[in-house]
């Protein structure tokens, strides 16, 4: 008997269904003829704890630190029954196949079960999908190899995993502790991808706050050509200006290229008060004479189906809804209700098998959902239907098991519906606009006017929330398109507008979200960025970031029940604790190098290059070196203290006994000897 294993039940569903079984499971598995298929519900196992090695380490204590603890898996308790069954059936089996994920983290999901039944001996083979269609499965199950082939991704996805551990534990103890001699009440916890998106936020907050306002200046003129009144802006002829050039001209446009790199400015903007006003003076009542006219036909296709992130994105922005929350909605839908498709994807786009089963999806949407569907060409094929850019899952859609209205409560159906407007708009034309773009000459200076007229809505019939990153800017003038060369024109109303340079705006939960697929944009290390974006460079929403889809929305709520960020009227912004705590770290604890350096090391690993225990030792080394440094220099860091209840002049401070238990007692010891019992890191002052 052949058994596959499958990560989740729908995908052992698919595989059965596929490979010509039954659509009813027995018990935990799908029976074929010959083989069968059973699941594994995401992860079985876990790595295990230091205290679940070594019962010291229960207690906080800088004397343990660094712990070390050998690599160990233990049961999961919520699957313990299931871990069972597939150990059961895999003993019985005399070949395996994995049929995880096709990434580390789905070789490793597969492999850590066999390994922790001692089955590694068997004969196993490796079945890659990444689409849960027929077609696409039984194609993928001709040409499997050994699974062995891929033991490099397997050991990745273990050091990786192992190393995050082992970081965590020791530097979150590390600093938590040496805070608390400080009388820090609390835990702070660190993480390669959770303490580096605290520090994106500290520094926008930063960079917010100490920015100056910058005054620039605008050239407009009011021309009067053709009948109409149109709006003119000064194109800054910036063009053959030496950067060492020391005349004002010189300073401005050294001053300009700084400020537009920081996208606070205008192109057309100007930062000479009296070269503006001499233009506007030279230009005034003068003849206009049109030197260039275009009309371009700019087609708009609509935004690609959902990721997890691209959805938690715009839920965040339409209902405020926090990452966490869309994940718990999205796994709702797809667990319980077997309405959406895999939920945890980082992918946009669909395999070409998708546009075949269209038309049947579209009509079942049809019968509940008229409305997201009204205008659909079953013909139509957007973009998105691609299988050579499907990555490990294709984009979330619906799928044919379409939920009773009612079956769903408000945020459920928000959702939903953000999901299936989304897959909708892929048979929908594209907006179509025609941009007009005059350039006039007016006493030797050149300005532009620019509008902007719809010619079909296209898939923005559909307005209510399929976020159009693309979407041109609306330009509130007339149609320009009829001007020609032959006509003639007058400014009628040349005047400078002084502005003022905008702070860099604080984060939304939203462009949060965005901002965590590209943080490349944000090393300054030349070596560093490559390595980020190199890591992601077969993924299509990702251009250097940190954490996976899966993960990202723990980490932001990890930030915000620890304290260290909060909400705002809307703004994602650090709190005092967060940012001493932030300004107390190493730059490698707040930086996203680390991900793109350790990401170097996993590929060395899948090749072959470097054992997987060699990382591991030299992470181990790292984190030993710091838990030192932070022993000898101590944390910086302030904190308000509890004023001890008894003497009013001492504060609380954890503190060990001979007996290795935790307490809390006043730093003003011995004078004052009042101690309190520890309840979960907090003194019971009660």
């Amino acid at each position: 008997m052949r058994l596959f294993i499958a990560p989740k039940r729908d995908v052992a569903l698919s595989i059965s269904v596929a490979l010509g079984g039954p659509a009813v499971a027995e018990g935990a598995s799908f029976k074929l003829d010959e083989d069968e298929v059973t699941w594994l519900s995401g992860h079985l196992l876990r790595l295990g704890n230091p205290q679940e090695y070594d019962e010291r380490y229960e207690t906080w204590s800088l004397d343990d630190l660094p712990m070390s603890w050998p690599i160990s898996y233990l049961p999961d308790d919520r699957h313990k029954q299931q871990l069972a069954s597939v150990i059961e059936l895999a003993q019985q089996a005399d070949e395996l196949v994995n049929a995880g994920d096709p990434d580390p983290e789905g070789q490793r999901l597969v492999d850590e079960v066999i390994e922790y039944a001692g089955l590694e001996s068997k004969p196993m083979a490796r079945l890659l999908i990444n689409d849960n269609n027929p077609m696409a499965i039984l194609k993928a199950s001709l040409s499997m190899r050994s699974n062995q082939d891929y033991r490099g991704l397997s050991l990745s996805a273990l050091a990786r995993s192992v190393c995050d551990q082992r970081y965590g534990f020791n530097l979150t103890r590390t600093y938590t502790l040496l805070a608390r001699q400080k009388g820090y009440i609390g835990v702070l916890s660190v993480g390669r991808v959770q303490t580096p998106i605290l520090g994106l936020i500290v520094a926008r907050d930063k960079t917010h706050e100490s920015h100056e306002a910058l005054t620039y200046y605008q050239v407009t003129t009011d021309i009067q050509i053709k009948n109409q009144r149109v709006q003119s802006h000064y194109i800054p002829d910036l063009d053959g200006i030496d950067s060492s050039d020391e005349s004002v001209a010189g300073h401005q446009q050294i001053d300009f290229v700084s400020e537009a790199r920081n996208n606070t400015m205008p192109d057309n903007a100007m930062l000479d008060l009296a070269i503006a006003k001499r233009i506007a003076l030279e230009t005034k009542d003068k003849p206009a004479t049109l030197i260039s006219a275009s009309t371009t036909e700019i087609r708009n296709p609509a935004p690609l189906p959902h990721s997890l992130l691209s959805l938690q994105a715009e839920a965040a922005g339409l209902y405020g809804y926090k990452p966490n929350r869309v994940h718990e909605i999205a796994q709702k839908l797809r667990d319980e209700c077997m309405a959406i498709t895999y939920h945890r994807s980082d992918s946009r786009y669909l395999s070409n098998e998708r546009f075949r089963e269209a038309p049947a999806l579209l009509d079942a949407l049809a019968s509940h959902y008229p409305d997201l569907v009204t205008g659909c060409d079953k013909q139509h094929r957007s973009r998105a239907f691609n299988s050579e850019k499907v990555t490990t899952h294709h984009a979330i859609i619906p799928t044919l098991n379409v939920p009773e209205p009612e079956q769903l409560d408000e945020d459920e159906t928000r959702i939903y519906e953000l999901i299936t407007r989304a897959y909708a708009a892929q048979f929908r034309q594209d907006e179509v606009s025609d941009v007009t773009r005059l350039v006039f000459d007016i006493a030797g200076h050149q300005f532009e006017s620019v509008s902007q007229t719809n010619k079909s809505k296209g898939w923005r019939q559909d307005e209510l929330s399929i976020a159009d990153e693309d979407a041109l800017d609306q330009i509130s003038q007339g149609n320009l398109a009829s001007i020609t060369r032959f006509d003639h024109g007058k400014a009628v109303d040349s005047k400078v507008l002084e502005q003022l340079t905008a702070a860099p705006a604080r984060y939304t939960m939203k462009t949060l979200l965005q901002d965590l697929t590209k943080v490349a944009d944000y090393v300054t290390d030349p070596a560093v960025k490559k390595l980020l974006l190199e890591k992601d460079i077969a993924k299509q929403d990702e251009a250097g970031g940190i954490g996976t889809p899966a993960t990202r929305d723990k980490h932001i709520e990890t930030l915000f029940t620890r304290g260290f960020v909060t909400e705002l009227n809307g703004e994602v912004v650090s709190t005092s604790i967060g940012r001493d705590f932030h300004d107390a770290l190493p730059d490698f604890a707040v930086k996203p190098d680390m991900t793109a350096l350790w990401h170097e090391k996993q590929k060395q690993i899948e090749s072959g290059v470097i054992d997987y225990q060699a990382f591991i030792s030299d992470v181990d080394e790292i984190i030993a070196k710091e838990v030192d440094r932070a022993k000898r220099m101590g944390l910086n860091i302030n904190v308000k203290p509890i004023e001890c209840p008894a003497c009013a002049v001492g504060h609380l401070v954890l503190r060990t006994s001979k007996a290795n238990k935790q307490f809390w007692g006043c730093s003003s010891f011995p004078k004052c000897r009042t101690t309190f019992s520890d309840v979960k890191g907090k003194p019971d002052i009660k």
